[in-house]
């Protein structure tokens, strides 16, 4: 079992609630079309995530290295694929877009990608 992967899965799938009625009920009247899409995204790619974790917190060990690698790239993914992007699209609506997060959301991504990469490579090689 791995805990920091269950602790963050919960807290990820909470927080994605969190966000997701705040921007179906309040963001809606202040967003455009296209940003309340860009923040669903982010709501999206959140529980999908969280979700992983949590089921790769019952599967994965702590005290092997490339089972943390993989919960970390995860954790790591999340928080700046999504954050990143709700951060953006809220910005933008105040008419003060943060800039600098936008190369950030496509890291997040990277560390995704990462983290399903290495997922794959631990089962090819059981």
């Amino acid at each position: 079992m791995n805990q920091l992967a269950l602790l963050f899965g919960a807290f990820f799938g909470l927080t994605a609630v969190i966000f997701g009625a705040f921007g179906a009920h309040f963001l809606k009247k202040k967003l455009s079309a296209e940003q309340l899409i860009s923040f669903e995204t982010g709501v999206k790619y959140q529980m999908y995530h969280a979700i992983v974790l949590l089921l790769l917190g019952f599967q994965l060990h702590q005290q092997l290295t490339l089972d943390n690698y993989i919960i970390y790239a995860f954790i790591i993914g999340i928080f700046l694929f999504s954050f990143s992007i709700y951060g953006l699209v809220i910005s933008s609506a105040q008419n003060k877009k943060i800039k600098i997060l936008g190369p950030i959301t496509p890291l997040g991504g990277l560390f995704l990608i990462i983290g399903w990469g290495l997922l794959l490579y631990k089962y090819i090689n059981l």
